[in-house]
């Protein structure tokens, strides 16, 4: 059932990737960490600014915390967001030889950087079979009954243990693609969705 689910969400989303833009993977991270409730569209705007002011982790690391704030203002949670990307930048530049790492334990590390975000940045950046739960993957995931999860971790087991090992990335972007453009956590499309005979919210909200 899950991967007949799976099937009709790629006849939907036809086009699964990442709607950040970037050009390497200190500004995928950067850029990953500012999408934290606020959208790509508004992210993008934001780094554009942000990277022709401070174009490597070297100059975000010594870059004056209150003019990061200022800049990406727009992306709201400033305060907090600023503080974390020259955090994290320092800690690339002074642990990690100012090159991103791909592990797990070492991107945790980073300040602002949870398991969302680490599985971003190793599913995008380096290609490496990750399953990132956001809150679009989390709705959607439960409202059809591809995980009874509570909460995200669980979630992204689940789903890692449903679907193949190389599935994972597509499978991440269908699903934040289709909770983005459909699925929505307000007004979702429901009548034009070809899912909702699988889909939980449907059948509660139609009783």
């Amino acid at each position: 059932m899950e991967n007949k689910i799976y099937n009709q969400l790629k006849k939907i989303i036809t086009n699964p990737v990442c709607e950040l833009n970037f050009k390497n993977n200190y500004q995928l991270l950067v850029a990953v960490i500012l999408s934290a409730q606020c959208t790509d569209k508004r992210v993008n705007q934001v780094t554009e600014k942000l990277f022709k002011k401070y174009p490597s982790v070297f100059d975000l690391a010594k870059a004056n915390i209150s003019d990061v704030k200022q800049i990406i203002k727009p992306c709201g949670f400033y305060n907090t967001k600023g503080v974390n990307i020259v955090s994290a930048s320092k800690d690339i530049v002074e642990k990690f030889n100012g090159v991103v790492p791909s592990d797990m334990d070492k991107l945790l590390s980073l300040k602002g950087v949870g398991r969302k975000t680490a599985n971003v940045v190793r599913a995008v950046g380096f290609k490496i079979p990750s399953v990132a739960v956001d809150t679009h993957v989390f709705r959607v995931s439960k409202r059809l009954n591809l995980t009874k999860a509570n909460d995200v971790d669980k979630c992204e087991k689940d789903l890692m243990k449903i679907f193949d090992k190389n599935e994972w990335i597509n499978l991440h972007h269908t699903l934040l693609l289709f909770g983005r453009y459909y699925c929505k956590a307000q007004k979702p499309m429901c009548d034009k969705c070809d899912l909702k005979q699988h889909c939980k919210f449907y059948k509660e909200r139609k009783n």
